[in-house]
């Protein structure tokens, strides 16, 4: 004690004891203001996660299970992820009436804070590939289009068409076309695999690559079209066997008819 009363009088210890005095209120205060700033956060979280449990319940729930488990006609939503549910909800693939066929891009049935809770919910019930932020989707800045040109020969084009308007798969199924699709839509599809569409991870196209992808994409789709009708770009054998049938068949019409008149 008296070692303490020799410290308390010397001409330090008043300065000394402010400078601990104003840390421990900063610190009370910085404490403070993070628990009152992420209060709000959690709480519309968990607002959104309760919404989307409800819409889940009312609009997916006969398919893919009470507790999104799956079912026999619906996979298990378990760990697909933010990016999935966002891609099959916001491009309106989902929710679908016959399970048997193949899901088609049209309008959504939910709008942006219904798809949104829908995410919140199936995401809070396991972990799988995020959403991609505007930042992760600067394409114009990052990407490469002649890159982006390679990669889509070497990894799309054999399904998707190598113009990107989409063809025919094996049993009934079909690749649409991806022109006029939402860059967040085309990564959140690399990253997932929906359907018949394999999974690009990192590992195979990388992030970079992925915007070099899309803004390939988007070039192919602002292209003009110089040579008059395009007929989908659905390649040039086809185009001519077309032109071709097309003219030998008014070439015979025209025979035709000059013999008829002749008699």
């Amino acid at each position: 004690m008296k070692r303490l009363s020799r410290y308390r009088r010397h001409k330090a210890a008043g300065p000394f004891l402010l400078v601990v005095a104003l840390l421990a209120i900063g610190t009370t205060f910085n404490v403070a203001s993070a628990t009152v700033k992420s209060s709000p956060t959690i709480m519309a979280r968990t607002a959104a996660i309760d919404e989307g449990k409800q819409i889940f319940l009312k609009g997916c729930s006969s398919c893919h299970g009470l507790n999104a488990e799956g079912g026999a006609i619906a996979p298990s939503l378990l760990g697909v992820g933010a990016a999935s549910v966002d891609f099959q909800v916001g491009t309106g693939r989902m929710p679908m009436a016959d399970m048997s066929t193949q899901a088609m891009r049209k309008k959504p049935v939910y709008n942006a804070e219904q798809t949104a809770a829908l995410v919140a919910y199936v995401s809070s019930l396991a972990q799988g590939p995020a959403i991609p932020t505007d930042a992760v989707l600067n394409y114009e800045r990052d990407g490469n289009t002649a890159e982006g040109g390679e990669l889509f020969r070497n990894n799309c084009a054999m399904c998707h068409n190598f113009a990107g308007q989409g063809g025919a798969l094996t049993q009934g199924k079909y690749a649409p076309t991806l022109m006029g699709v939402e860059p967040k839509y085309i990564y959140e599809a690399l990253i997932t695999g929906p359907q018949s569409m394999p999974v690009f991870s990192d590992k195979t196209i990388t992030p970079a690559e992925k915007l070099s992808l899309i803004k390939w994409i988007k070039s192919a789709e602002a292209e003009p079209n110089l040579g008059g009708a395009t007929m989908g770009r659905i390649g040039p054998v086809t185009e001519g066997l077309l032109a071709w049938v097309l003219g030998l068949g008014l070439l015979i019409g025209i025979a035709v008819w000059l013999t008829t008149k002749a008699r």
